[in-house]
């Protein structure tokens, strides 16, 4: 798992764990989250891939033949399924994929900072005054998980709102509370060691002594359930959920949808065998099995230094395999057509090539790619000027994104929450579905 630090220095771990302790002991944050368990086999699924630190689209879905060679960049353009949309050649296979996938080359936001822009990217709420990262409560929208994990919740006992292989700090559930939290991963699936720490019993619990401590909790309950306990009816709730906690933890069912081990080798491989690759096969996994939305965190994106070689070398190939591999394999299971994929990073790359061979950070316009759920493949929205400045026409910005979201899950994106503080708000801020899409 790439672990690297962004150009602040910061490498923007600040990971919600969500221990098993709270099946065994004092913390009910795991219970909590399963507390929206509903059914419903029709419902949509969300796979939200964020490339942090920011893709390059000028370099790779929105290439500038024609600009001058200081922002054009050393990279082609390749044919892809779709006669008229050409993207880079170093993406052959998501070339190959083009007709199931659609790009909106107008995207934009006004702001270049990696903390303000990631939030803005996964709540589709820009930040207030005095915003630091994502962690102050005054501050932090929820992610659109939580938010679906509210108004779309899973079905199947599975949680509804995963983060793989980790979790990003402005993808919590802010004023929606714990049970809107996400299930982290937090461990890489691409190692050969890879398991789900709070699938498992902690070191210090032996697996032969989980009966007994199912069996305190249900003595434990049964105390409840007398008159010393009905002032606190909070408590029956947290118990049943409680027990769905311990079954996640102990049902195979469960534990099998992330058993990477149980694909075939060959479709491991198709996806590519680093983080990225497997994370965005354990998505379809976790989709397959219920799982409403997952979050995707891929480092390190950050190429102010090098870009050319970086991409060329690193992440171009990786990203290429793993985004068609998904399209391809949810298109033959399928899945596509209720599985909305959406690929963006925070913002893109300056349409100048700085002196060190690198692009910075870019918010006046970018490429957002995205794809399934019932959205056109094949598509281009909107356009960026000659240079990729600034958009040409039809401006879209994360509000519209998380409309759109909204709009495909079968949301309303005009549901209002109440704050603990009393105030409404709404679930996306003004914004419009994108019709071209549809």
């Amino acid at each position: 798992m790439n672990n690297k630090s962004y150009c602040d220095g910061k490498t923007r771990r600040d990971i919600l764990r969500l221990g098993v302790a709270g099946v065994l002991g004092h913390s009910f944050s795991l219970p909590k989250l399963l507390a929206n368990d509903q059914s419903s086999k029709s419902q949509k699924s969300l796979i939200y891939v964020f490339l942090h630190g920011g893709l390059s689209t000028i370099d790779t879905f929105d290439m500038k033949p024609d600009a001058p060679a200081e922002y054009r960049g050393e990279f082609k353009q390749g044919d892809t399924a779709v006669p008229g949309i050409r993207i880079c050649d170093q993406l052959p296979s998501i070339g190959k994929q083009m007709n199931k996938l659609s790009l909106i080359r107008s995207f934009r936001h006004n702001n270049s900072d990696h903390g303000p822009a990631d939030h803005y990217m996964l709540t589709g709420y820009f930040p207030q005054a005095g915003f630091n990262g994502g962690l102050s409560p005054n501050n932090h929208r929820p992610s659109i998980g939580s938010i679906i994990s509210k108004l779309a919740p899973a079905n199947q006992g599975v949680p509804p709102y995963v983060c793989v292989p980790k979790m990003h700090s402005s993808c919590g559930p802010a004023y929606l509370g714990p049970t809107a939290s996400p299930f982290v991963v937090e461990s890489d699936p691409n190692s050969p060691s890879f398991q789900v720490p709070d699938l498992s019993p902690p070191i210090e619990i032996r697996a032969d002594r989980l009966d007994s401590r199912k069996h305190i909790l249900e003595r434990l309950d049964r105390f409840r359930a007398t008159g010393e306990m009905k002032a606190n009816q909070g408590a029956k709730s947290v118990s049943t959920f409680q027990q769905k906690a311990f079954d996640l933890m102990t049902s195979p069912e469960t534990r099998t949808a992330f058993q990477l081990q149980k694909e075939k080798d060959s479709l491991r491989d198709e996806y590519g065998r680093n983080t990225l690759g497997q994370s965005c096969l354990l998505a379809r996994r976790l989709v397959e099995s219920g799982v409403r939305c997952v979050t995707i965190d891929h480092s390190n994106w950050d190429t102010h230094d090098n870009n050319f070689t970086t991409l060329k070398q690193d992440l171009l190939p990786i990203f290429d395999r793993a985004i068609a591999s998904l399209f391809k394999d949810l298109t033959e299971r399928g899945m596509l057509e209720n599985t909305l994929v959406v690929v963006t990073g925070e913002f893109g790359r300056t349409p100048k090539i700085n002196k060190n061979a690198g692009r910075d950070h870019w918010g006046p316009v970018f490429t957002v790619a995205l794809g399934g759920g019932g959205i056109k493949g094949g598509v281009v929205v909107g356009k960026s000027d000659a240079k990729a400045e600034k958009p040409a026409s039809d401006p879209y910005g994360p509000e519209d994104l998380f409309a759109t979201i909204c709009h495909t899950m079968g949301m309303n994106p005009e549901h209002e929450f109440i704050t603990p503080d009393g105030r409404p708000i709404m679930a996306v801020n003004q914004g419009r579905k994108i019709d071209p899409l549809f």
